[in-house]
């Protein structure tokens, strides 16, 4: 139908609009790196607080996952003006470099995540954090940490704060719930079979779990493993922040998640932004950007 050509045509150019705002801020150097482990993608970048804040004192911490479809191309520095920009809000920051992509093929580059080296690192990642932040970051007060993540970072996100809830077999479980006052996820990658789907970033999904299209398989046996919408009830406090105009990942996802936490009796907070997509989320340009900050304060203060 041509008005619904024109409508797809109009929501898909204002979507390059905001991603070309999103990316056109110089990256944001950090303060400090170290290593969680010996891979050149296992490492932390640390931002001191700067700015008014909060009350005083400890700042509270804001652990960053970036998104990026899993996908090698995009890495920590494209998500770091955002983490400035917490920064300057006076929280104290840490944004989590991981291993995506595929290693050793040709097409390494546009392969979404490794299986099982993604989830390896957020999970290395979120256990030496604590360690390493008490050198990196003396200011930060690691008893008000707050995770968030955009995109496939959300999806990250809401995965390490449910590890407690993994099967019993699986490599990542913990035996209690992270030390964590909240979660902020960002147009997260919620629910991985709605967002198959919906044939979310090219098959993304799929390919972060290694299944083949058509091919249900290793899909559907390493799901339970993986997919947020399945590990629930968390007991963790959570908000999702999702822009109505969200074209890359649809606002559906995000509902899907929040439907799957009230069956399991938890209450997920969802935030929907109008006139808002999928990159605003985390430009410090945008007021939707400014939002998500305080979705954040929330939780952490």
């Amino acid at each position: 139908m041509p008005d619904d050509a024109a409508a797809r045509a109009a929501a898909e150019a204002r979507a390059a609009e905001e991603e070309k705002s999103a990316f056109s801020h110089a990256p944001v150097d950090p303060d400090g790196t170290a290593s969680y482990g010996d891979h050149p993608d296992q490492v932390i970048d640390f931002y001191a607080p700067r700015g008014p804040g909060g009350p005083g004192g400890p700042a509270p911490l804001v652990v960053v996952l970036h998104g990026g479809a899993w996908r090698a191309p995009y890495d920590r520095r494209h998500v770091s003006p955002f983490a400035g920009f917490l920064a300057r809000r006076g929280f104290a920051v840490a944004s989590v470099e991981y291993r995506r992509g595929a290693a050793g093929e040709a097409d390494g580059d546009a392969a979404a995540g490794r299986w099982p080296e993604t989830f390896d690192d957020v999970a290395a990642a979120l256990d030496a954090l604590p360690a390493l932040a008490r050198r990196a970051l003396p200011q930060a007060d690691p008893r008000r940490t707050v995770l968030t993540g955009h995109s496939a970072g959300g999806h990250l996100a809401l995965w390490a704060a449910a590890r407690h809830v993994l099967p019993a077999d699986a490599p990542w479980r913990t035996d209690g719930p992270p030390p964590l006052r909240g979660v902020v996820a960002l147009a997260p990658i919620a629910d991985l079979a709605v967002a198959d789907e919906l044939d979310v970033c090219g098959g993304a999904v799929r390919q972060l779990l290694g299944g083949a299209p058509g091919d249900d398989g290793r899909f559907a046996e390493r799901l339970p493993y993986a997919d947020p919408a399945l590990l629930l009830p968390t007991g963790i406090a959570t908000t999702l922040v999702q822009g109505r105009t969200d074209v890359d990942v649809p606002q559906a996802v995000a509902e899907s998640y929040a439907d799957a936490a009230a069956r399991a009796g938890e209450v997920v907070g969802v935030t929907l932004l109008a006139d808002v997509g999928h990159f605003p989320l985390i430009d410090p340009a945008t007021d939707a950007c400014a939002v998500v900050a305080e979705e954040i304060a929330q939780l952490a203060w």
